[in-house]
């Protein structure tokens, strides 16, 4: 199920993500005529929002619901990211979506190779696990812990990764070193189908951050006949 959130800018440049619904109903002035903040579907206020002008962005996982000013879209672009509409096709092998890419890694994380250590999905006191994970400053795709109790951020991007893809990534990385990851170390992993030069070289000023890019390798073989 997606998450419905109107994204609202701040002074210092950032965004302040809330549920669409609750904002709403703190906000009535912006519920479109003739709907409900709590009895209309999600979907039904969301194309209210958009014929009234508000900028629509869809993610795998997040429905983005913009107010109607370009400041407020440009800071949505810049500190979540571009959303799936807004990544090149590509006419390569490749991920769909990035939550595809997300199961595999989540799923073969002992596989990856981060600074040589061995990594396991973190699951928090509750049982919730690493995948997607909640924080305050936005989900986190992949949170991994290694056998020391050191913290592993992934970014995935399912195209080519923006230069952007650092601050997100930095983001994350900094809430989880205040928080859950308080004395312990904690490093970030950006994955992406290419990645920019713009990235590479934001990247080589944190040492803290890996990049990877990945392949998608499918072979077809003949069926031979029922003998």
């Amino acid at each position: 199920m997606k998450h419905f959130n109107v994204v609202v800018p701040k002074e210092d440049g950032g965004v302040e993500l809330y549920s669409m619904k609750e904002w709403l109903r703190q906000h009535p002035t912006h519920i479109p005529s003739g709907l409900d903040a709590t009895l209309s579907t999600s979907h039904q206020l969301r194309n209210g929002l958009r014929k009234q002008g508000w900028t629509v962005q869809e993610t795998p996982t997040d429905v983005r619901i913009i107010p109607p000013e370009t400041t407020a879209f440009e800071a949505v672009e810049a500190v979540l990211g571009e959303s799936e509409g807004d990544e090149a096709d590509t006419e390569e092998a490749s991920f769909g979506l990035e939550a595809q890419l997300r199961d595999f890694l989540a799923q073969n994380m002992n596989a990856i190779d981060v600074g040589g250590r061995k990594l396991r999905l973190y699951v928090d006191q509750t049982g919730r696990d690493g995948i997607e994970f909640p924080t305050a400053v936005g989900r986190i795709d992949i949170l991994g812990i290694d056998e020391s109790g050191d913290f592993v951020v992934f970014e995935l991007k399912r195209a080519r990764s923006p230069d952007h893809a650092i601050g997100q990534l930095a983001r994350y990385m900094g809430w989880v070193q205040n928080t859950i990851g308080k004395g312990k170390e904690v490093t970030g992993v950006i994955v992406a189908k290419e990645i920019s030069e713009g990235l590479r070289y934001a990247a080589s000023a944190m040492p803290k951050v890996t990049l990877f890019e990945y392949e998608v390798d499918f072979h077809l073989k003949l069926a031979h006949d029922i003998s």
